[in-house]
């Protein structure tokens, strides 16, 4: 199975975004993370920006929106050009009601869910989405550290995929790097963000392609894989 690299913007120039989008040409997604300094304790960009961004690369944009009211905001993210939009579930008042909608408008609909956030309640509504994405550092800053505590609940996870006959994509977000991916691919991720780890790396194209083929090794082993 494919692994899928989706380097994270919130650790790229903002004041050069168009190149920065350029310089991981190679990447699936182009991660973009929108906070609005009410769910998570930071500001970061909205619609105007994913617009503009969205007209400069041909790398489909994955938005990641760790703001309050995601049910109000989400489909403008569609419209704005996103091909996937990620909702936080802890901040959506209708989670099935929300992925409909996104899906309807024609992009990828996943959801969200921070460390502490159990999957177990959620079960039930997994295939309503195209994507899950699991936390593992608290959301709002970048450059933090692995959680590794939360590589069980990638299990878990991915266990229920399995139990259903789902083609959803498990995807990881925070702290991903060369020395944090296998231990993601094994417990059962295929959608890999990362920015410090491109971003900060002298070539990010070269850095992409490195964990993508850390992440495809790892995969090739796993035991959730060779069960797929």
């Amino acid at each position: 199975m494919a692994a899928q690299i989706n380097p994270s913007i919130l650790s790229a120039d903002f004041a050069r975004l168009a190149d920065e989008a350029k310089a991981v040409g190679g990447a699936d997604w182009l991660h973009v993370d929108v906070m609005d300094n009410h769910f998570v304790p930071n500001l970061t960009l909205g619609v105007p920006v994913v617009e503009s961004l969205a007209r400069a690369t041909d790398t489909p944009l994955d938005c990641h929106l760790m703001i309050e009211a995601p049910d109000r905001w989400a489909p403008q993210y569609v419209e704005a050009g996103a091909g996937s939009v990620t909702f936080h579930v802890e901040a959506a008042a209708a989670p099935v009601r929300l992925a409909r909608e996104i899906r309807a408008k024609g992009a990828r609909a996943s959801m969200a869910l921070r460390p502490a956030t159990p999957i177990e309640p959620y079960e039930d509504l997994l295939p309503e989405l195209d994507m899950l994405l699991i936390m593992t550092v608290e959301p709002g800053f970048g450059g933090q550290a692995f959680l590794d505590i939360m590589l069980p609940k990638i299990r878990r996870t991915r266990e229920l995929i399995k139990k259903h006959g789902l083609e959803l994509w498990l995807q990881v977000d925070g702290g991903v790097s060369a020395s944090t991916i296998e231990q993601c691919a094994d417990a059962g991720a295929d959608v890999f963000v990362a920015g410090s780890a491109v971003y900060g790396a002298s070539d990010p194209a070269e850095a992409v392609r490195a964990l993508r083929t850390q992440a495809e090794a790892a995969t090739a082993k796993a035991s959730w894989a060779c069960d797929h």
